[in-house]
């Protein structure tokens, strides 16, 4: 498992729901509700926004290994003699060493963060705001977080995605941001939110969870960040 880097971590039907997810916010694009917004914010046009999702839902089966993490965990001790009819408990310490591959993932990390920087780079003026969310997401997001013995950390699905359009709502209002802005503070805050709250929070608990491979990015917390770039698509409608 630690050079495995190409495993699909959800099911062929949860897969499906995914790209039916995203099939239905093209037509939207297709239609032309968001088009002309995604021309003037993210400088090109529908196509390679559907590009870019498209690629995140097929980079989610790629996981690139970046280290191995080793936790010590002790074995209960039972081991007794009997001498004269007393039992005496043997003094022997027995451990075993569990292993477990930290990887990231494509599709819900990598693309996702250098769409962001990307944004940073071409919109540096809303990056402020931007960081208002990341962290309004970051901590909701580390609070529901939970750890799965065997799988890793898990969050909800639909909330980082719907924190991170309500806190871009409230920026933009709060702040009084130019309106055509919000996707880009959505956008980030959902996907580098998410990332943040969920996986690199719990880094220092991630030995513990007795998972092979823990990808950041990867099942748990891709949901959550592929929505959030779904709902950040129909935000600027």
């Amino acid at each position: 498992m630690r050079h495995r880097i190409f495993y699909n971590p959800f099911t062929i039907l949860f897969t499906f729901v995914l790209f039916l997810l995203l099939s239905i916010s093209v037509s939207f694009l297709f239609l032309g509700l968001v088009s002309s917004a995604f021309v003037k914010l993210f400088n090109f046009g529908w196509e390679y926004a559907f590009i870019l999702l498209f690629l995140c839902l097929i980079g989610s089966n790629i996981n690139v290994p970046l280290t191995t993490l080793e936790t010590e965990e002790p074995l209960p001790n039972r081991n007794f003699v009997r001498v004269f009819g007393i039992s005496y408990r043997i003094p022997l310490k027995e451990s075993f060493i569990r292993k477990t591959t930290l990887a990231v993932n494509v599709g819900g990390a990598v693309i996702p963060t250098l769409a962001s920087a990307y944004l940073f780079y071409i919109y540096p003026e809303v990056i402020i705001y931007c960081i208002y969310g990341i962290i309004i997401v970051s901590l909701v997001t580390k609070m529901v977080a939970r750890p799965v013995k065997g799988v890793g950390i898990v969050t909800p699905a639909l909330v980082p995605p719907i924190v991170a359009a309500l806190s871009s709502i409230l920026i933009i209002s709060k702040f009084s941001v130019n309106p055509d802005f919000i996707f880009i503070i959505a956008y980030t805050g959902g996907t580098l939110g998410t990332l943040i709250g969920a996986d690199l929070l719990n880094l220092r608990g991630i030995s513990k969870i007795g998972a092979p491979v823990v990808s950041i990015g990867g099942a748990g917390t891709f949901d959550g960040v592929f929505l959030a770039g779904i709902i950040a698509v129909l935000l600027v409608v």
